[in-house]
């Protein structure tokens, strides 16, 4: 029998430059780099994590480096924002922060009670900081001071092309609807972190993926086995949806619901400290069993990252 999910696993957007991305995620917004792997369906491709200090469900963010993306254009169906928890004495420190680094903020601003800063990554990724409570302890090790440091994933706000059947679909994953505010519906899971899913009740051209985006969002199952069950429910219900996959750190499905927001539902284990030193999460390149015998021929066609320069004080 499926049960509800605790909340959200992690988020995978798209980008242009891996360097770049380093820089601004582990660098100036504080998160460590947990994991480079590459996409285990374009194996050409970078895959970069971040997180807390072991790239914990509910604090991951993932990105796929395409350097010849071209720029996504605003719309439905999209994930148009990703948020994140910081403590509530800090929005100041952060204002300073992306201040300093020529980062445009807007804000603060108050929303459900909570303070938000709005901002973009240098690929035009919409991103929040918000005010709130999180089990997460930050990264030690970082740049930022661990009082102010980034608590994990907030959530996600979505503009789907029917928010009545994404609705439908995050009630049945065991998501509530808790509270409305003018055209944002907000849904939270039952978990202690990473528990948000906003909509945007409003219309919208339709968009296009690319630079920026945000690929999916994944939300947290309790096992494998739980895994084949969704499955076939998606399936009965006429949902667009995956096999079961295995993605060496996790196994997952996707299903693209009929709002047009592609989901993954992910396990919690083994998690992106499976077969490395938790000391040197993130620093050579990751790759699983299957392909670990062309390493020579995918090293040499990946993205250039250079991981040497100290993170920004």
């Amino acid at each position: 029998m499926v049960t509800d999910t605790p909340g959200i696993h992690h988020i995978t957007g798209i980008v242009r430059s891996a360097e770049e991305n380093v820089r601004f995620y582990r660098d100036i917004l504080g998160l460590r780099l947990v994991k480079q792997t590459v996409n285990f369906n374009e194996k050409f491709t970078r895959h970069l994590f971040y997180g807390d200090e072991t790239g914990l469900p509910g604090t991951a963010l993932t990105f796929f480096p395409y350097p010849a993306e071209d720029d996504r254009r605003d719309g439905k169906p999209q994930i148009s924002t990703v948020s994140l928890v910081i403590p509530s004495d800090s929005i100041s420190y952060w204002q300073e922060r992306l201040k300093e680094h020529d980062i445009e903020v807007e804000g603060p601003s108050e929303r459900f009670e909570e303070t938000v800063l709005r901002f973009a990554d240098p690929d035009g990724t919409q991103l929040e900081l918000i005010t709130g409570e999180s089990d997460v302890e930050p990264w030690p090790d970082g740049p930022v001071p661990t009082e102010h440091a980034v608590r994990g994933i907030h959530g996600v706000t979505l503009l789907s092309t029917n928010v009545y059947v994404t609705a439908s679909v995050l009630d049945t994953l065991g998501f509530e609807l808790i509270a409305q505010e003018g055209d944002r519906v907000r849904y939270q899971a039952p978990g202690s972190r990473a528990t948000v899913i906003d909509f945007l009740d409003r219309d919208a051209d339709f968009g296009r993926e690319g630079a920026g985006s945000i690929h999916h969002v994944a939300v947290r199952v309790h096992s494998e086995a739980e895994l084949y069950e969704w499955h076939d429910l998606f399936r009965e219900r006429g949902y667009e949806v995956s096999r079961v996959k295995d993605r060496h750190f996790f196994h997952s499905l996707y299903v693209r619901e009929p709002g047009g927001i592609l989901i993954e539902l992910a396990t919690e284990t083994p998690g992106l400290t499976a077969a490395e030193d938790l000391a040197t999460l993130g620093e050579s390149l990751f790759l699983p069993p299957w392909l670990e015998e062309d390493r020579e021929m995918i090293e040499s066609q990946l993205q250039p990252l250079d991981l040497s320069s100290p993170g920004t004080n």
